[in-house]
């Protein structure tokens, strides 16, 4: 926001008004409540809106160690979205805004974008789902389960991270014989080229995730590190 503000030719460029951030973060870790207090105050007094992606939202807010909760993001943020597709909907996030001056018009910005569903009843239908009896925070305990198991497989079979994570994702460094021997069997996403012929990878978890392919990458780690 400085260098935008001190430069006498700023017009020529996009001003800036919000800050994205995801929770998890493209990583998989974590805000804390005091980091979201910190920048949420920061914005505020810069005259910046806070918009919180919420697309894997469920697996942050049952993750160990997670320190938020929906109100606090109400309370933190001027809008956020609860993901809906990364857990089970058939499409659609629901989007939450919580500063009324966005909200005043919101309906007209739907419209004259083309989001607003004639039908989209239908879409509700699916979060009056998943938020019965915590259906929502089940399914993400789940997938953080299942990606605590690749994890510790992951250990065990003496890998590194590249970033410590307790969410759904994990990012472990493989030697890139073994990525690509796995890769053979799995959905292995290349992350990054690491030197000394490594490579760090990406392993996601869901709602759907079986222990079944869980237990099979687990015997693979082990047939290719043993």
């Amino acid at each position: 926001m400085d260098a935008h503000w001190s430069d006498p030719s700023r017009e020529h460029t996009v001003q800036p008004a919000m800050v994205y951030i995801s929770h998890p973060s493209e990583l998989g870790t974590l805000y804390s409540k005091a980091a979201l207090e910190e920048l949420s105050a920061l914005c505020r007094r810069r005259g910046l809106l806070l918009f919180l992606d919420g697309a894997r939202l469920g697996s942050a807010l049952t993750a160990e160690g997670n320190d938020l909760t929906l109100a606090d993001l109400a309370r933190l943020t001027d809008a956020f979205y609860i993901g809906g597709t990364k857990m089970g909907a058939l499409f659609g996030e629901a989007l939450v805004v919580t500063n009324g001056e966005i909200n005043r018009d919101f309906r007209y910005h739907i419209k004259q974008r083309g989001g607003m569903l004639a039908k989209g009843r239908l879409l509700g239908l699916q979060f009056k789902t998943l938020f019965t009896d915590g259906l929502y925070f089940k399914l993400a305990r789940h997938a953080n389960a299942m990606a605590a198991r690749l994890r510790s497989a992951c250990a065990r079979a003496g890998l590194e991270f590249l970033v410590p994570t307790l969410s759904n994702q994990i990012f472990p460094i493989l030697p890139r014989a073994a990525y690509k021997e796995l890769c053979e069997e799995f959905l292995v996403t290349w992350w990054a080229d690491l030197p000394n012929e490594r490579v760090a990878v990406r392993l996601c978890a869901s709602w759907a995730t079986r222990e079944e392919a869980v237990e099979a990458f687990e015997a693979a780690l082990e047939r290719i590190f043993d």
